[in-house]
């Protein structure tokens, strides 16, 4: 396996999926960057990034037979990237890059070449973002604004505060991709 696992976390509302979106559109055309699609028992046109969407008993079925490198729960949603598309990707030398939890990055690290970017904002602008998409109540966003987990120790680590026009935030994730 020569290749490395990027995994991009950081609280809801701090604009991960904008930038991972544009970043992803940036590199398409450069065969070192892969972006996994995740798996998510959220339907398909709940809104949010690409992903595949199942129920419980998909995912479930999926995680029993090996099908996931990597799952977690968070928000009352189940997530999980397939092994295949991953395992693929890193045998190539390929920089895979994926939405993950905290809570998974633990068992990353363990099991492959990993390297962690935190996008993180404000809370306030969290909040305001939060409330914009409209896909929650006041009070789920209270409680995602309030979750805070922390990273395990040792990881690598890199931060890119997203606070200002998104072309900002995308080079600043594009430069600790390339340096991945």
């Amino acid at each position: 396996m020569s290749g490395r696992l990027v995994a991009v976390v950081g609280p809801s509302g701090a604009g991960k999926d904008t930038l991972m979106e544009a970043a992803r559109a940036r590199l398409a055309g450069d065969p070192r960057f892969t972006f996994l699609r995740r798996v998510i028992t959220r339907p398909a046109d709940a809104g949010g990034e690409d992903h595949l969407a199942v129920s419980e008993e998909e995912f479930e079925a999926l995680r029993g037979a090996g099908g996931l490198a990597l799952s977690w729960e968070a928000h009352g949603l189940r997530y999980g990237l397939p092994r295949p598309a991953l395992d693929e990707a890193l045998a190539e030398g390929k920089v895979a890059v994926a939405n993950l939890s905290r809570q998974a990055l633990e068992e990353a690290a363990v099991s492959y070449p990993l390297q962690v970017v935190e996008i993180t904002a404000p809370v306030q602008l969290r909040a305001e973002r939060l409330a914009a998409r409209g896909r929650e109540t006041v009070e789920d966003v209270a409680r995602r604004l309030a979750r805070q987990a922390p990273f395990p120790s040792g990881l690598p680590v890199a931060t890119v505060l997203n606070d200002g026009p998104v072309e900002q935030g995308v080079e600043r994730v594009l430069a600790v991709l390339m340096a991945a």
